[in-house]
């Protein structure tokens, strides 16, 4: 379509504004485009809102959708029709100038191409248009509705998820409130490759398209290597975020790997020990593939009557000697027809896998599928049908033979591998355990005591293991002597436990660890033969890179909230799982605040109108993630705490940690702050315009003085103006500097300002708090919230943002986030930059 005949559909658009002020682009059309753009646009106007766009015929059609898009079907959200726009305003970001048209900031929320489903130009007319959406945070099918009635001043429609893969119930996932940023600014890729999940979801490879090994990318021609160890999974804290993931559930039985050469097949562990023996029926169905040379990967399994794997009917088909009763699901292809793939991608080796098992295999061999699904939905089915968890797996990976992290297992409840070093016999039976004492090999190789397990076995499999472990006893316990402290036992019967040598390996479920390294609710899930007892170890989990409320309603990250719907301010309506969700969303920006520096937590179990505590050492009241500091930093006190990570300080806010206060000085140069603190504290009576007045005064004199400074909001009534600096002085000379400026503030201006602390002190004045600057003294950081009733939020801010400022709370946790995506640049960039020192400004004003 060209300029003319798009000239009508814009001339709307051209009326409202003036392009001579305004910086959005002017009314030029677009040609026709093969693949139709979509475009987002977040619109922080006279209200927030969002401007949901899609390209047709040279323009871009236009709904107001206030409260933005959701992947709920079941969520109707309102889109107000409105003026055609230029495809060139898919792109557009920037300030519309105040007393125009739509004034306000724009970021681009979401973009991609969108495919009608049937003809755009007759669902206009009708009023309902279906589509599907390829963006970076916006997938899958959607519906746009009119509900106009006759009369109507506006075009109103309503815009909705229609059901399929990508559908999600709100209070699982909020797309608007976990992905707020610009895409410009921050670009994700598009959604269906970080997260393929069918209905139109990007194929990394369609396994029709697939031929013979030679075709794969990566394949080399060699010789079918004698032995393979398999690839495994690492222990990992949350669902990965970037790159294109494949997920399979995980089955819950022996990893094997079959060999094939001219046809015939062997059966080798994990370990590379040859089962072929006590697999003969498993052997036979793996050479009925007709495969002339191969190495195949899986996992043996024996399903229930549900359908699904158990590790314990597992074992009693190897104890009974009943193998046929074994599946195999294969899920790898290292090696195959002459051909080393283990350096083609995964997706391109599960293809030709298959494609094999497809054409080839019948029971009991299966293929072991990746499913179509988010991640967060696969590890709740998983829970729902008693699975282990998941295993998430790198598309475009090779196979190494080793632990690595483009595998990792995400489990829905801790389990993992355990020597027994001990057991005690079932109260009023000899012949049947009654416990196993557990415990794992260090990184020295020292048998560590990992806890007890009691419970998990019926009467046959306490008699069974009782069997095994009689002749193995000894008379000294083989656990670390560290780990039998006075007291470990005395649950017990003292001579309850008898020792034995550590060779049983068992797997056990368990809720998680103690601080001092045992385990907690744990279950007996059987013996593992295929695993020596020198390779177990205490299975940690590695940070991976995760996607805002990465697992569901009750998850955020790797945490598992609990009470996430408990209101914790009855003032507001807001919940425990918003604040958490807010610290998740800012702990970028606020880890720079805190790393390094010793915390002091308020935590508030009942929410902000209940009794609050401040919490500065361990104190038995364990926040994982936590790390304690060296004694030494604060002789005379328990270690001081620090918040190190993501992870610390998002398990802090499950934890009902509502604040976090930070030391003036860094765990490198404890003894010598690196920063001053005025806290401007409000007395009763004192007016807003009033701190706005008195922070311009202070800042006024610190310049004077040759400082430097940078403001921030305080969440709560006042302003935080802080001083940065080389740490060189102690914190008595620094705190007296800090006095003088406070003291100097209430001589000149005595009207305005009060060095006195004390409530009767300030009333009407505004009390500008040197006394954080002592040591051991701390004040909010940086993006903390308040433990106030409406959960105001510390904001950092411009100076020139100070005349605009509403309120020391102007922000909350329900909308500093709304904010913050609207920020083009940090204004305490240069505060991490900046070098200066006292030595001037103490001459200056003639400081101690």
């Amino acid at each position: 379509m060209g300029k003319t005949a798009a000239a009508d559909p814009l001339r709307r658009y051209t009326a409202k504004r003036n392009f001579a002020v305004t910086p959005e682009p002017d009314a030029v059309a677009a040609a026709p485009a093969q693949a139709l753009s979509f475009v987002v646009q977040k619109h922080w106007a006279s209200r927030l809102h969002y401007d949901f766009r899609l390209e047709l015929d040279g323009v871009l059609l236009s709904w107001a959708v206030p409260k933005g898009p959701c992947f709920d079907p079941s969520v109707k959200r309102m889109a107000v029709h409105v003026e055609d726009h230029p495809v060139s305003y898919g792109g557009f970001e920037g300030t519309i100038p105040p007393r125009q048209y739509g004034a306000g900031t724009v970021i681009v929320w979401d973009r991609g191409t969108w495919e009608p489903v049937g003809d755009p130009q007759e669902g206009m007319a009708r009023g309902k248009l279906v589509f599907k959406l390829h963006g970076e945070k916006l997938a899958g099918l959607w519906e746009l509705v009119r509900i106009a009635k006759p009369g109507d001043k506006q075009d109103p429609w309503m815009l909705f998820k229609k059901r399929d893969a990508w559908a999600r119930p709100l209070a699982d996932y909020d797309v608007i409130a976990a992905l707020p940023d610009s895409v410009i600014e921050k670009p994700l890729g598009p959604v269906e490759q970080r997260q393929p999940r069918g209905n139109g979801a990007a194929s990394p490879a369609p396994a029709a398209a697939v031929r013979t090994a030679a075709e794969l990318p990566g394949a080399v021609k060699a010789l079918l290597p004698d032995s393979l160890s398999p690839q495994l999974a690492t222990l990992a804290s949350a669902v990965p975020s970037r790159g294109e993931w494949l997920y399979e559930l995980k089955l819950d039985g022996y990893r094997m790997l079959a060999r094939i050469e001219h046809g015939r097949a062997r059966l080798f562990t994990r370990q590379g020990n040859d089962w072929t023996a006590k697999l003969k029926p498993l052997a036979a169905a793996v050479e009925s593939l007709g495969l002339r040379s191969a190495w195949l990967d899986g996992e043996i399994v024996v399903l229930n009557d549900a359908g699904t794997p158990s590790f314990n009917a597992l074992q009693n088909a190897f104890d009974a000697s009943r193998t046929e009763t074994i599946r195999y699901f294969l899920f790898d292809l290292p090696y195959f027809d002459g051909h080393d793939l283990r350096d083609v991608p995964l997706h391109a080796r599960r293809a030709l896998l298959k494609q094999l098992v497809d054409t080839r295999a019948a029971e009991p061999i299966r293929f072991s599928a990746d499913f179509a699904a988010d991640p967060v939905s696969l590890l709740q089915s998983a829970q729902a049908l008693g699975l282990e968890g998941i295993v998430a797996k790198r598309a475009d990976a090779p196979y190494v033979s080793r632990r690595s992290e483009s595998w990792l297992k995400l489990k829905v409840r801790e389990r993992q591998e355990f020597v027994v070093g001990g057991f005690t016999d079932r109260e009023g039976s000899s012949r049947e355990i009654g416990s196993l004492l557990l415990g794992y090999r260090d990184a020295d190789g020292v048998l560590r005591h990992a806890g007890s397990v009691g419970t998990g076995w019926d009467s046959g499999t306490a008699t069974s293991l009782h069997k095994r472990l009689v002749p193995l006893e000894v008379p000294q316990p083989p656990f670390a002597a560290a780990d039998l402290k006075p007291g470990r036992w005395s649950r017990r019967p003292a001579g309850s436990e008898r020792w034995v040598q550590p060779k049983l390996v068992i797997e056990v479920s368990f809720a998680d660890w103690t601080p001092d390294g045992r385990i907690r609710h744990a279950v007996f899930q059987g013996v593992r033969t295929d695993k020596p007892a020198r390779s177990v170890t205490r299975e940690r989990a590695v940070a991976v890179p995760v996607a805002n409320q990465a697992a569901g309603g009750n998850r955020v990250g790797a945490v598992t909230v609990s009470n996430p719907d408990r209101v914790i301010d009855p003032s507001t309506g807001l919940k425990k799982l918003d604040l958490v969700r807010y610290v998740e969303s800012v702990a970028e920006r606020m880890l720079p605040h805190l790393k390094g520096r010793p915390v002091s937590l308020v935590r508030g179990p009942t929410g902000v109108t209940g009794e609050l505590f401040f919490q500065k050492h361990d104190d038995k009241l364990t926040i994982p993630g936590l790390r304690e500091l060296d004694p030494a930093m604060w002789p005379g006190h328990p270690p001081l705490l620090e918040v190190p990570n993501a992870q610390a300080l998002i398990s802090a806010a499950q934890m009902n940690v509502i604040e976090f206060h930070t030391w003036n000085s860094t765990t490198k140069t404890i003894d010598r702050p690196d920063r001053i603190v005025f806290d401007l504290d409000p007395g009763e009576g004192v007016a807003w315009t009033r701190v706005q007045e008195a922070a311009l005064l202070t800042h006024t004199l610190l310049d004077e003085l040759g400082l430097k400074a940078w403001l921030k909001t305080s969440g709560g009534k006042g302003l935080h103006v802080v001083v940065p600096f080389v740490p060189k002085l102690d914190y008595d000379t620094v705190k007296a500097f800090s006095q003088a400026v406070v003291q100097h503030l209430a001589r000149t201006v005595p009207s305005r300002f009060v060095a006195k602390s004390g409530a009767a002190n300030r009333i009407g004045k505004v009390f500008v708090d040197y006394l954080r600057n002592g040591r051991g003294a701390t004040t909010a950081a940086a993006f903390s919230a308040r433990a106030r009733p409406g959960l105001g939020v510390s904001m950092p801010v411009s100076w020139e943002q100070l005349p605009s400022l509403k309120g020391g709370a102007q922000w909350t946790i329900a909308t500093a986030r709304e904010y913050l995506s609207f920020e083009k640049s940090d204004p305490w960039a240069d505060y991490w930059k900046t070098r200066q020192t006292l030595a001037a400004a103490t001459k200056r004003l003639g400081s101690p």
